[in-house]
């Protein structure tokens, strides 16, 4: 499989702004790839203002990821600020070629910045079965969150998008690829770059690790799109000389 990440700077509270600008980068992919991966809350960067920017599910935003999976013909993902039920979640959207949509309410809000106080956690994970491959997409903080994200469902690919400061980003690097090796699966880290209008900065570090730990994509500094491809052959090989996952605990979620 060939994922595409999409590092960008996002511009504050704008989404046609940002849609625009991130129609620019998806264009510019010249190779086909199955799977194009955005930050979090790429229309509007980490705001705490979600009644600047939300839209529900048939919302401008929407359509366009739609628009993007169809004209590229491949999958497109990233989180975007929805309003549901009057309530408001940070929703990661995985939306296939088709146009059709599944979707993951962010279960760990950042309470540092108060995310919790605006926004209504998720409860459940979500696996994505495509193209041979099951994925499994999270959302920045839910890193922090080893027992979430443990690989019961034996998934094939961890995926986080996120918006991560600079000053931690030790940290970002460290957990992705702890998250790697506890899984014995991809792991794929999407972050933005540039300030927000919080005077947070950020550097990216958008990389991709292997089921050792290894990086097949190592942490990226600059704008750009990064390809890279996945084989799942070399990963169930490993993973079934090694065993390790045979080993895990059992556990419930409460």
């Amino acid at each position: 499989m060939k994922i595409a990440l999409i590092q960008s700077s996002l511009t504050w509270e704008n989404p046609s702004e940002n849609r625009a600008s991130l129609t620019e980068r998806i264009n510019s992919i010249s190779q086909y790839v199955d799977l194009i991966v955005l930050p979090e809350m790429f229309t509007s960067g980490f705001t705490m203002h979600p009644e600047k920017v939300a839209e529900n599910m048939q919302g401008e935003t929407v359509l366009w990821l739609q628009e993007m999976a169809r004209s590229k013909n491949c999958a497109i993902t990233g989180s975007l600020v929805i309003l549901e039920n009057r309530m408001y979640y940070n929703r990661l959207l995985f939306v296939f070629p088709s146009g059709e949509i599944q979707h993951y309410d962010k279960r760990h809000l950042f309470t540092l910045a108060g995310e919790n106080k605006v926004y209504t956690s998720g409860s459940d994970k979500m696996i994505v079965n495509y193209k041979g491959f099951k994925i499994c997409p999270l959302i920045c903080y839910d890193l922090r969150f080893p027992v979430f994200s443990r690989n019961v469902e034996t998934y094939d690919v961890l995926l986080y998008v996120a918006n991560w400061p600079k000053i931690r980003t030790n940290a970002w690097d460290i957990l992705l690829k702890a998250r790697a090796v506890e899984n014995m699966s991809y792991v794929i880290g999407v972050n933005r770059i540039g300030k927000d209008d919080n005077q947070h900065e950020y550097i990216g570090h958008s990389q991709a690790v292997d089921f050792l730990g290894n990086y097949t994509l190592e942490p990226q500094e600059n704008e750009g799109v990064f390809i890279v491809e996945l084989n799942k052959e070399a990963m169930l090989e490993t993973r079934s000389k090694l065993a390790f996952l045979d080993d895990k605990d059992d556990f419930k979620m409460l």
